[in-house]
């Protein structure tokens, strides 16, 4: 349990680097359409969010399905505030656990209803890689907009024993 709350953690820490350098963009650039999977730094954010949310609940057996409504989230500090609600209740949830459960098969039901069935660390690992695959995209889109983002590497957040701040 104790690398799933460290990879979690990491993830956080990362979000928070890139919500740090976003920051630094004007209103509009926040918003403003950009070629990508998703077409602003905001909807990207948004996207992370609403696959965050999502995992949490299956993590938990439910079969929940989020609305993701861009209008939810107008700006950066909304977004940084749903980060950290997201992240306190992963590490409860997980530091609520018995050790024995990460290797625990859990289920839940897709978009479609089809059952799907993992192991909880394998979930954490999907979420851990889905963010990441977002964060990059997000480097690009802040690049395109001026704007030099601070590194996330999983190693610089080892060294960094684990600082939240960047």
């Amino acid at each position: 349990m104790k690398i799933l709350i460290e990879q979690i953690t990491y993830n956080h820490w990362a979000n928070l680097r890139l919500i740090n350098a976003a920051a630094k963009l004007s209103v509009e650039g926040f918003s403003l359409n950009v070629a990508s999977s998703f077409p602003s730094v905001q909807q990207t954010f948004v996207h992370i969010l609403w696959e965050e949310e999502l995992w949490l609940e299956r993590w938990q057996g439910r079969s929940f399905i989020p609305t993701l409504d861009w209008k939810k989230y107008p700006t950066l500090q909304i977004i940084q505030k749903k980060i950290e609600d997201l992240y306190t209740n992963q590490i409860q949830f997980l530091k609520g656990l018995n050790p024995a459960t990460e290797d625990q098969k859990m289920s839940y039901l897709d978009f479609q209803g089809e059952k799907w069935e993992y192991r909880l660390q394998q979930m954490v690992q999907h979420l851990i890689i889905h963010s990441a695959y977002h964060r990059g995209q997000l480097v690009t889109l802040l690049r395109q907009l001026g704007i030099k983002p601070l590194a996330t590497d999983y190693l610089l957040f080892i060294d960094n024993k684990f600082e939240t701040e960047s």
